[in-house]
């Protein structure tokens, strides 16, 4: 498995916030998402629902609407004990809590600026109101869906909104608002590219707390790069939780290809 500790060693370049990493950059657009060892780092999804890793994005923007459907096992779902119940209108299938060994059967991309982001009916988001996406599924793919939504989105316009609604609040969520708040916003003009989020694998899971590790492509020698992100259960969904420093991205890594991951293309 791979380390889930913070990066040792390694190029002056790693160390920078994610919009300045040229590694990341490189990645085909997908610089959207954080990467941090005071680092972040990026990614995005589009396409079509059912067709996988098509590069249209045939879905309507994103506009205050809620997938809602009739899954069983939606409401409250696994361990919120009735306190911490879903918001309204997010209904998710639960069940489901084994480590996941391949990507959503249902996954497709979907733009976000000018990268693409992995989403999935089942697992999550379901619901989209402007730069926030959420209503994931409780469940260890729900989570995976979670860091890749909420950390693309913090590169754009709109990230405050996110960062108010998707990350926990404490030192950490102040820490990250004071840092990302000196950079400017990423550029949402031109086409999303295919490029960047290779793979994920969950390295720790349990109702309240999932950590999971990203794989992206596109170091400039065309290799990968991966870190750990950890998420919490709180107020009936996924929530980012950045250490107390403001760092989202842990375990900050090159790595020589695939293995140990859950790729999202065969």
């Amino acid at each position: 498995m791979l380390n889930s500790g913070r990066a040792h060693g390694g190029s002056g370049e790693w160390e920078q916030p994610f919009w300045q990493q040229r590694g990341w950059i490189l990645s085909a657009g997908f610089l959207a998402v954080l990467l941090v060892l005071a680092v972040l780092f990026a990614v995005t999804g589009n396409g079509g629902e059912g067709s996988t890793g098509a590069a249209g994005d045939p879905d309507p923007a994103p506009t205050s609407t809620s997938d809602t459907g009739s899954d069983k096992g939606s409401g409250s779902g696994g361990g919120d004990g009735g306190a911490d119940k879903r918001p309204a209108g997010c209904h998710t299938d639960d069940r489901d809590q084994a480590e996941p060994t391949e990507a959503p059967r249902d996954f497709h991309w979907k733009a976000n600026g000018t990268g693409l982001v992995p989403v999935s009916k089942a697992a999550g988001p379901r619901t989209y109101d402007g730069p926030v996406w959420s209503c994931f599924a409780h469940t260890p793919l729900g989570a995976v869906m979670a860091v890749h939504s909420i950390t693309d989105h913090l590169s754009y316009d709109g990230w405050r909104e996110v960062v108010d609604q998707q990350v926990v609040p404490g030192a950490g969520r102040d820490a990250l608002i004071a840092s990302r708040s000196q950079e400017a916003d990423k550029s949402t003009t031109g086409s999303p590219d295919a490029g960047g989020y290779a793979g994920f694998t969950v390295l720790s899971y349990d109702e309240t707390q999932a950590t999971v590790m990203v794989l992206v492509r596109g170091m400039g020698d065309g290799g990968f790069g991966a870190a750990s992100v950890t998420v919490r259960w709180r107020d009936g969904d996924w929530k980012l939780s950045p250490d107390p420093d403001g760092t989202v991205y842990s375990g900050v890594s090159q790595v020589s290809g695939t293995d140990g991951f859950v790729t999202w293309e065969a």
